[in-house]
Formats: C-alpha cells, sequence, structure tokens
C-alpha cells in the first residue's frame, strides 16, 4: 500500500521534474557565469531548494552583497512557504514531526498545487513524498547539467548568460501582471521605491531590494485594507437605506 502510494507520488511529480528542467539549467549556467563552482552551485541547490529565492542570491552574490543581507532577502522571498505548509498541512495523514519536516523541505509552489488539488480528502505521507523527491532530485540534477554545460560554452556565451537572470526574472513577472491590477501596483511600486533609493545612493544593492520589496507590499495591502472597508461601509449603507 505505501510503496503503491509513494509511485504514484512519483507520477504525479513528474510534470513538475520536467517543468524545473529549463529553470534549474538556465540556474547552473547562471551560476557558473556568477563564479560559483559545480560544488557550490549544487550545495545551494541542495540546502536551500527554492528557484526564486536562488535567482536572485546570484544577482546579489556577483553584486558582492553580504551573507547576512543574502538569508534575509532569502527569508522574505521564501516568507510565503509558512502559509503553503500550514494550509497543506491541514490535507496531511497524521506523522511525526519529525517525518513531516523532512517532506515539508520540499514542497515548493509546484509541488504545494499538485498535492493541494489532489482528489483525496487527506493526503497519504508516502505519496507526499513521492512528489517532492522526484520534485527536487530533478532540481539538483539538472543544475548540475547546468554548470557542466556551461563550464564548456565559450566565454562570450558565458558572460551573455547573465543577461538570461533578468529575463527570467521578467518571464516570471510578465504572466502575473496580465489582468491583476495588484500586482502590477506592487510591481510598479516596488521599481519606483528601489529607483529612489538607487539614484540617492541610500542603501546597498541588497538592503535596497529588501526595502523596496517590504516596503511596496505593505503599501499596497494598506491601500486594499482601506479599499476594502470603504466598500464594505458603502454596501453596508445602501442596504440600510
Amino acid at each position: 500500500m505505501v510503496k503503491n502510494q509513494f509511485i504514484a507520488g512519483l507520477k504525479a511529480g513528474l510534470s513538475i521534474a520536467i517543468g524545473y528542467f529549463p529553470i534549474a539549467l538556465t540556474f547552473g549556467l547562471l551560476a557558473k557565469t556568477t563564479g560559483l563552482s559545480l560544488i557550490e552551485a549544487t550545495a545551494m541547490s541542495i540546502f536551500v531548494y527554492a528557484g526564486a529565492a536562488q535567482y536572485i542570491s546570484l544577482n546579489l552574490i556577483s553584486f558582492g552583497v553580504d551573507p547576512f543581507t543574502i538569508v534575509i532577502n532569502t527569508f522574505v522571498v521564501n516568507i510565503r512557504h509558512f502559509l503553503m505548509t500550514a494550509s497543506l498541512n491541514e490535507k496531511m495523514h497524521r506523522a511525526p514531526k519529525w517525518v513531516k519536516s523532512i517532506y515539508s523541505f520540499g514542497i515548493t509552489d509546484e509541488s504545494f498545487s499538485v498535492l493541494a488539488t489532489g482528489k483525496e480528502s487527506k493526503i497519504p505521507t508516502a505519496y507526499a513524498f513521492g512528489v517532492t523527491i522526484i520534485a527536487y532530485g530533478s532540481w539538483v540534477f539538472f543544475t548540475m547539467a547546468g554548470h557542466v554545460v556551461g563550464a564548456n560554452l565559450p566565454d562570450f556565451l558565458q558572460v551573455a548568460m547573465s543577461i538570461a537572470l533578468y529575463a527570467m526574472f521578467i518571464g516570471l513577472l510578465v504572466p502575473a501582471m496580465k489582468g491583476n491590477r495588484k500586482v502590477v501596483m506592487l510591481a510598479a511600486l516596488a521599481a519606483a521605491i528601489h529607483c529612489i533609493i538607487y539614484i540617492g545612493e541610500l542603501l546597498s544593492t541588497g538592503w535596497a531590494i529588501l526595502v523596496s520589496t517590504l516596503g511596496s507590499a505593505i503599501l499596497i495591502e494598506i491601500i486594499y485594507a482601506r479599499r476594502g472597508k470603504n466598500s464594505q461601509a458603502l454596501h453596508s449603507k445602501k442596504e440600510e437605506s
């Protein structure tokens, strides 16, 4: 029974593993051009295992940002995982905390989607391990493959690959902005705050990213919260009248 559940998890996570191929491969390539060794790039994928955070870390490393600031930025980018794992925990079968801590490390946006949208009312632990293991394994493997490929590229192509980092961020941002005014406002406000900090040379690169990200998120949430209260008050007045 447990074996069948694990195999079912592997099958469900196969689509994630395939989807990770271009992203992890590109990360490995960029890690090579940033100056990370094969061991360092692989270790980042093994111990961090967070796509967006790893890409941001490469950018910060290239600017010579101090490790503490990189860790703080990574924490902020990945803070959503607290909510995802707390929500997913309600659907999981009972298991010791140390077991849950192992497979929860493998929870990403993609694996969360596969597990949370499953047909089962309760998700077996073996199934969760199957989904997370194949996704995690593919990310680490393709990171190594990308670094090896990057090491064999001509120098001018390795330098050109640094542009792919910004193209990747644009590729992640633009689809999310379509039809979502809130995301557009977040991106625009974060860019404006960062420009002010950068032009005024108020903070270092790492702290500028952190402040602009948190600042825009807090301000937009305050605006939307006030809008919600105003709309509720208006709706209440209409009902009373």
